[in-house]
Parts: C-alpha cells; structure tokens; sequence
C-alpha cells in the first residue's frame, strides 16, 4: 500500500506579528518592529518580549476549566480556519478528525494569579480551576468546540512541540487512525517561563540577534499556529520529517551540531529530496551563544554557504512549544505565494558577523528569487535535545 502524503490545507496562526495569515505576512514583509518593551512579567526588568497585544474570543463556556488566555490563543487560530474544519467534519465525522496540540504553558498565568491571590489574601479566586494549567487542555478545549471524537492529545517537548505536533499528526493519518488533524502549537506568556529562561541567563534585554558576534540571548513570545492537515491535495504538502532526543544535555545542546545534522538529514532522506532543491530554511536561531554555534555547523555541514535562510525569532519572539508551528506556518505562507507575490523571511540582526561561526547565506532586504520556492524546511530545537525539522513544499 502506497504511503499516504499529507497536506497541511489551512493556517490559523497569531502571534506578535499579527492575528491573521495575512496581517502575519504583511508585517513581514514590512519588516515590522514587533516585540514589545515591558516589565509585565519581570518587574523592574524591562524586557523585549513577542507579546500579542489584540483582541481575543471570548471563552463560550462558563466552565472556569476551559477560561484560559492559552484557550483564547487556541479559539482565535481555529475560528481562521473554521470553514475547512467544519468541511473536514462533514466529509469525515466527528470520530475521524483528530486533535493535536503542543504547548508547555497551558493555563500557567491563571495558575500564577491564583497563587498570588493567596499569598495576598489568603484565598484562591473563584474563577481558578486547576484544570485550567493541563497540558492537554487546549487539544481537549478544541475537540469540544467542535464535538469531535477522534483522537485528542497534547505533545509538550519544549520548544519543539508544535513541529512535533505535526509530525505526530501526519502519523495518525498515514496509519488510518484518522482523514483529519487540526494540529500546532498554542503557547503563552507568564511570569514562569520569563523569569524561568531569565535564571538560566539565556534571555536579552533587547532585540535578539541571531548568529551575530553580539548576540545575547533570547526574546521570549507568545503564539498560536493550528493547521488543519489531510491527505486531500489542498495547501502545502508535509513532504518531510526528521526527528530526534540525543539527550546530550538537559538544557544545552550538542555542540558539535550532531543532533541537528541528524533531523535535517532525516527529513530530506523522508521526503526524497537532496539539499540543493530546498530554497530556504527557517532557523531554529535563538541568538544564545550556544544554539547559534551548534546550529550553524549542521546547517554548514548539510546545506553549504549558498542556501538561503533566516531566524524570525526577532519578529516573533521564541514562542516556545508554539514556536515550530508558528514557524512552519511562516515557511507555509512563503511557499503559498511563492508564485504569485514570493517573498523570503529577512534575517533581522546587526550585521556583526562571528568569525567563530561558518557564514551563512542569510536572507536580506535585498535577496531576490530567480524562481518559485519549492521547499522550505524549519528547524526546533529543544531541551534535552528534543529536535525536528520539518520539510514543506509545494503539491507535486
């Protein structure tokens, strides 16, 4: 039996670049300044964060375990795409449409304002229900609102969850436990992971600056990116995957690039592709010391110098188990219009270049396409060196 290829037919996608697929592209191409500046969740530490700061939907269940900012991110990507999920349901039903959800913070803040209330006062309020913080909330959140039956999990690697949301989602339907999968990532912003990422020393105080001499860490963000993928031919195809756990270090990665070289050369090999026929790749590119070093190596060691590729971390924020989704939603959104209006991802930094790293062909104001984007793979990297990389590209 012949392996089923699976599409990625829609995006629903927020984050500090906008709340919509096009809003997220306009801001792109604009080179919008995105991030912003607050002490909200580092007191008297004014930091650069990915914060989304629009309009959300209301929560349409008086249930307090479903009332979460987490399950507003949620509700706001899946009302982008309601039409082609609502047709997925007719086609399919209930109990052939799966959900999949990577995240790590769930309902975390309204765990910390509960905690503060009774520090403060002595009383949890009203409204908190514990439920609220699971990690399988937003997939279960989702399911219900639109009574499906299918399977319904949450993955949380880190900052690989989205992207291993997909993968997870296309094993489903090549296994025929499913026609259907709304998957991505939902992630966002609380004191935890803020002042978390802080104590490691890992985060900037200003915009971070991937792969430059002067890089200093990471902006934390927040987001949503939620795909609805089948095996009918609409969108762009998930043409490959390359996944990994090296455990070289809980927190650190593999200097050398092992583990990265790993999932880029897996996700190739998955999808029959060589590497000069991938156009563009999207960074993992925190701007830490480390990250940066290691993944400029494999990217050397699988690519070369002349691949065009880019960190949109600087747009976005690293929006940590979202962040894989959101990111290969802004490699879906390039492949998309690669024909009509083509566009790259610029690589925003100063410029600076660290003679400890091997140069990279990152993608400039500048950069001009001689063709169509075919493929765009994106690369998540995570703790305790949970890694993947996804290839996308255009239906053959």
């Amino acid at each position: 039996m012949a392996v089923k290829q699976c599409y990625l037919n829609a995006l629903g996608i927020l984050c500090a670049l906008g709340d919509s697929a096009v809003s997220v592209k306009k801001n792109i191409l604009a080179q919008q300044q995105t991030l912003t500046r607050t002490d909200d969740f580092s007191p008297n530490t004014p930091l650069e964060l990915g914060l989304y700061q629009g309009d959300l939907p209301e929560i349409p269940w008086s249930d307090n375990q479903w009332r979460s900012r987490n399950n507003q991110f949620a509700l706001a990507a899946v009302q982008q795409i309601n039409l082609q999920i609502e047709g997925a349901i007719q086609r399919y039903g209930a109990n052939r449409v799966a959900v999949i959800i990577g995240t790590s913070t769930s309902g975390s803040f309204e765990c910390e304002l509960a905690v503060r209330s009774w520090v403060q006062d002595s009383a949890i309020p009203s409204d908190y229900d514990y439920r609220q913080q699971e990690m399988g909330s937003p997939a279960h959140f989702i399911a219900k609102t639109y009574g499906l039956k299918g399977p319904c999990y949450a993955i949380s690697t880190a900052c690989s969850s989205g992207a291993k949301a997909l993968a997870a989602a296309r094993r489903l339907i090549r296994s025929d436990i499913c026609d259907a999968v709304i998957t991505g990532g939902v992630d966002t912003l609380c004191h935890l992971t803020v002042q978390g990422f802080s104590s490691l020393e890992a985060v900037s105080d200003d915009r971070c600056n991937p792969f430059s001499k002067n890089r200093k860490g990471i902006n934390i963000g927040e987001g949503a990116a939620l795909f609805l993928m089948t095996a009918e031919k609409i969108g762009i195809e998930l043409t490959g995957v390359g996944e990994g756990s090296d455990a070289y270090h809980i927190s650190a990665p593999d200097p050398t690039g092992a583990g990265a070289i790993r999932c880029m050369s897996a996700a190739l090999k998955d999808a029959t592709v060589t590497a000069d026929e991938v156009d563009y790749v999207n960074l993992h590119g925190t701007a830490t010391n480390l990250n940066d070093h290691m993944e400029s190596l494999a990217m050397y060691e699988v690519f070369g110098p002349d691949t065009w590729c880019s960190s949109t971390k600087p747009f976005t924020g690293h929006t940590l188990a979202a962040a894989g989704a959101v990111e290969a939603g802004i490699c879906w959104l390039a492949l998309e219009n690669s024909i009509a209006d083509p566009f790259l991802p610029v690589h925003l930094w100063d410029g600076v270049i660290d003679p400890a790293l091997p140069l990279l062909n990152f993608v400039t104001a500048t950069a001009k396409l001689d063709k169509p984007l075919r493929y765009a793979l994106s690369n998540s990297f995570a703790f305790g060196g949970n890694n993947i990389s996804l290839l996308l590209g255009h239906i053959k």
